[in-house]
């Protein structure tokens, strides 16, 4: 589809719009670490417009929706918020749907695959009584830490779920495993992430007074700092169970969905060949890696690679941190090496050719080895909920 025209009233004159799915939405201005800390602090709001607005009219929504992702949602009490997920037959993430019922409709935001989820779901709806209607050219959705101001008219308020676990789902995550409810430790538990929709004709009249506005870059930093899961850690492999997103997205003992089998495997009998962990990176030579950067690990006495970065930031408060996908059988203690281009680049701005932002260099020399700490968020080793199956050697000759 067509990106329509941001509705935000922001300074075009000094913003840096996203690129491919994200043109046309800020990515920051110039200054992410006092776009940051004003987000973090309230004053100010995320420009999140290429997130796309669905919404699910009549009376069978829930139990469609319940019949076909992963999460329980056939019972979802109005302005209650949750997410769901889309699986492949064999388990992989398709689709990724954040839910809020307002008692008539059920709205939906998507940011991962989202024409190909849709697409799925509307040739599911046979005799439902159902409609998906794309509404994204008519609302916006805007981000906020906490409440939005009492001033904005909102169609709906999706208040982010993370990092709790909800009934019938549980945690993958060292923190807090094996847990009914998520540890107050949980880097997530103290950024209260919200959601709004809003109508567009609204938003270019709504003066935000007193609000700064901020782009998506501040928004993935808070993000990376939480361990929150978004679109950019899927891609065509991603599971469940590398990303901890069991906790507020599948319930464990709800009926039949596509991937199904393949979820209930994994947790009862076996171990994600993934996991996401979070990165703190040397920051002595001022370069941030880009996403899809080569996460390697020294392994049998060799370097090797071991994974990827999937979001990366310069934080406000943390310095140089990333969210990366890597194997699972990489040691938790195990220092890893993000690889960068450019370590010994100039402050971004002054060598010629370069634009960079605040505090960063652009990549301007050979490729790099940072170093990198990792903090274990899904754990490398988990006891399996069910009995292990023994193997016949006779039979199976798999290596055992």
């Amino acid at each position: 589809m067509t990106t329509p025209k941001n509705s935000l009233i922001f300074p075009r004159s000094s913003a840096v719009f996203g690129m491919e799915e994200h043109a046309g939405e800020v990515a920051h201005f110039g200054m992410p670490l006092r776009e940051q800390r004003q987000l973090a602090d309230g004053t100010a709001l995320a420009d999140l417009s290429a997130t796309r607005v669905f919404r699910f009219e009549g009376a069978d929504r829930l139990t469609f929706l319940n019949t076909l992702t992963t999460q329980k949602v056939d019972a979802l009490a109005p302005h209650v918020s949750t997410e769901t997920l889309v699986l492949s037959p064999t388990g992989h993430i398709e689709g990724w749907l954040r839910l809020i019922d307002d008692g008539e409709v059920l709205w939906a935001l998507s940011d991962v695959r989202t024409d190909e989820a849709i697409d799925f779901l509307d040739r599911m709806r046979f005799m439902m009584r159902v409609e998906i209607i794309d509404v994204t050219d008519s609302y916006q959705a805007v981000g906020f830490i906490g409440a939005p101001p009492e001033d904005l008219a909102t169609a709906i308020v999706w208040n982010d779920p993370w990092p709790a676990i909800g009934a019938g789902s549980t945690s993958y995550a060292a923190v807090d495993l094996g847990a009914r409810v998520a540890s107050e430790d949980h880097p997530g538990a103290d950024i209260d992430f919200r959601i709004a929709v809003v109508d567009r004709a609204v938003l270019r009249e709504w003066q935000h007074d007193g609000l700064a506005v901020a782009g998506r870059d501040a928004w993935d930093a808070l993000r990376v700092e939480a361990w929150r899961p978004a679109a950019p850690e899927v891609d065509h492999r991603a599971l469940v169970g590398e990303l901890d997103v069991l906790r507020t997205a599948v319930h464990l003992a709800k009926g039949c969905y596509r991937g199904q089998e393949a979820v209930a495997r994994v947790h009862n009998l076996g171990q994600p060949p993934r996991r996401i962990v979070f990165l703190h990176l040397d920051g002595s030579g001022h370069i941030v890696p880009e996403s899809g950067a080569e996460v390697r690990a020294e392994v049998r006495g060799q370097m090797r690679s071991v994974g990827s970065v999937t979001t990366s930031a310069l934080h406000w408060e943390l310095g140089p941190v990333a969210l990366a996908v890597i194997k699972r059988s990489v040691d938790p203690e195990a220092q890893l090496h993000v690889v960068v281009k450019g370590a010994e680049g100039q402050p971004a701005g002054e060598a010629e050719g370069t634009a960079g932002t605040e505090g960063q260099s652009e990549p301007t020399g050979p490729e790099e080895l940072v170093v990198a700490a990792q903090d274990q968020i899904v754990v490398s080793k988990r006891e399996p909920s069910g009995p292990r199956v023994q193997r016949n050697p006779v039979v199976d000759q798999r290596r055992l």
